[in-house]
C-alpha cells in the first residue's frame, strides 16, 4: 500500500489526480506523463512508482548469466552519440572485426560458467557477407542448444535488409532458423524525427525501427525496447518516445522490457556539449516509465550504464531488473563506463538484497529459473 506520508507528499506536489488514477488502475495521459517528468519532489514520484512494481513483482528483482559478443565495431552510421563505433576509414587502426570462429569461440569459452543467454549487438559493417551474420549464432546453436540467442536490433535487422535486398519477414525468418530467438531493443535512441535528424541521420528511422520490431512480433520473436536520453531531446519526446512504444505493445504485445539508457559523453562528437545526466534524471526517467508503460510487464536498469550503486538505488523506483551478469561489455566500457566487465552472481545478490529485494533469475523470455531465498557464495 502507498503510505499516508507519500499520499500526503503526492497532494503537496499536485499529483493527487494522478495517483488516484494510478491507484485505479487507469491509464495515464502523455500530458500527465510530462507533468510527472517536471514533479521535483523524486521521493514521492519514486513511491508511487515502486508501489506499482510491487503490485506486479512483489521484491522479486530479476537477473540473468549472460555474455555480450559485439564481434565488430566497424559502421557505416556516423550516429554522434556513440563512441563505441569506428567508420570504415578508420578500421584498420581503430577498428576490429572477429573472425568467425574467434566470435563463437568468444561465447562457446564460457560454457562452464552458467551462462544461458548470449546478447549479440555490432556495428553495421560494410563488408561482411549474410552468411556470417547467419553462421555465428548457427553454430554457437548447434553447439550449445540451451543457450537463449538474443541478437542483433533493429537497426542492423533494417541494414541487413537493405544491404542483401531481403524484406524484414525474411531477414527475421532466417535469423530464426539460425537460433536467433529474441531481438535486444538498441537503436531505438529518441523517436522524434527533430533528434535523429541531429545525432543519427543515417541509420534507421524511427518508423523503422518499429516496424522491424513489430514484424517480429508477428513471427513470434519477443523483444525489447530502449530509449536513449540526457542528449538533446525534451521531455515531451521522450514521453512521445514512450507513447510510440506503448502504442505497439497495444498492438502486438511482443515487448518484454523497457530500457532507459543514459548518455555517456566520453570518447563521441557530443560529448564535450552534454555532460552526464544526473542520478535524479535517471530515477525519474524509471518512476515515470513504470507508470506510463502500463502493458510492459518489465522495466530494467542496465548496470553498466548506470553504475552499480544508482542500479540497485533504482530497485526502488520503479525497476524489477538489473539486466545480468554481463560479461565483457564493450559498447558502454568504449564511452567512458567505470564500471567493472562483468559481475558475478554473488555480487548481483549482494545489490539486490542491500535494496531489500529478492534475486530471481530469469531466463532471456523472462521465465523464472530461481528465487534465492539464501544467499550464494561469490
Amino acid at each position: 500500500m502507498l503510505s499516508d506520508l507519500a499520499q500526503r507528499a503526492l497532494d503537496r506536489a499536485g499529483l493527487g489526480p494522478i495517483r488516484d488514477k494510478v491507484l485505479a488502475r487507469e491509464r495515464l495521459t502523455d500530458d500527465e506523463a510530462l507533468r510527472l517528468f517536471e514533479a521535483k519532489d523524486l521521493a514521492a514520484l519514486g513511491a508511487l512508482a515502486n508501489h506499482v512494481r510491487e503490485q506486479r513483482h512483489g521484491d522479486l528483482a530479476f537477473y540473468n548469466r549472460n555474455v555480450h559478443l559485439n564481434f565488430t565495431n566497424v559502421c557505416v552510421a556516423s550516429c554522434k552519440f556513440c563512441s563505441f563505433a569506428r567508420p570504415d576509414d578508420k578500421a584498420a587502426s581503430e577498428g576490429y572485426t572477429m573472425s568467425l570462429d574467434e566470435a563463437v569461440e568468444h561465447v562457446l569459452s564460457k560454457r562452464g560458467l552458467g551462462i544461458t543467454e548470449v546478447h549479440i549487438v555490432n556495428g553495421l559493417h560494410p563488408d561482411l557477407p549474410w552468411e556470417f551474420y547467419l553462421e555465428v549464432p548457427r553454430r554457437i546453436h548447434a553447439a550449445w542448444p540451451e543457450l537463449r540467442i538474443k541478437g542483433y536490433t533493429a537497426v542492423e535487422i533494417h541494414f541487413f535488409a537493405e544491404k542483401f535486398a531481403k524484406s524484414y519477414e525474411q531477414v527475421l525468418r532466417e535469423l530464426q532458423a539460425a537460433g536467433v530467438e529474441t531481438l535486444p531493443g538498441g537503436g531505438a535512441e529518441i523517436f522524434a524525427s527533430r533528434v535523429r535528424r541531429k545525432i543519427c541521420d543515417d541509420k534507421a528511422t524511427a518508423e523503422q525501427w518499429l516496424e522491424v520490431h513489430r514484424v517480429a512480433h508477428r513471427l513470434g520473436m519477443k523483444t525489447n525496447a530502449t530509449m536513449l536520453y540526457g542528449t538533446i531531446e525534451r521531455l515531451e519526446e521522450r514521453v512521445d518516445h514512450m507513447a510510440r512504444l506503448r502504442a505497439l505493445q497495444d498492438e502486438t504485445s511482443g515487448f518484454q522490457v523497457f530500457i532507459p539508457l543514459a548518455f555517456h559523453p566520453e570518447h563521441n562528437m557530443i560529448g564535450k556539449a552534454f555532460p552526464k545526466p544526473t542520478g535524479f534524471d535517471g530515477l525519474r526517467t524509471y518512476a515515470v516509465a513504470r507508470l506510463y508503460l502500463d502493458n510492459f510487464d518489465h522495466l530494467k536498469a542496465y548496470w553498466v550504464m548506470l553504475g552499480e550503486r544508482l542500479a540497485q538505488t533504482a530497485l526502488s523506483f520503479g525497476v524489477d531488473d538489473l539486466d545480468g551478469t554481463v560479461l565483457e561489455e564493450r559498447i558502454y566500457h568504449m564511452a567512458g563506463a567505470k564500471t567493472p566487465q562483468a559481475l558475478s552472481e554473488g555480487q548481483l545478490h549482494r545489490l539486490i538484497r542491500a535494496a531489500g529485494r529478492v534475486p530471481a533469475e530469469r531466463d532471456s523470455l523472462y521465465n523464472v529459473l530461481r528465487v534465492h531465498a539464501a544467499p550464494v557464495a561469490a
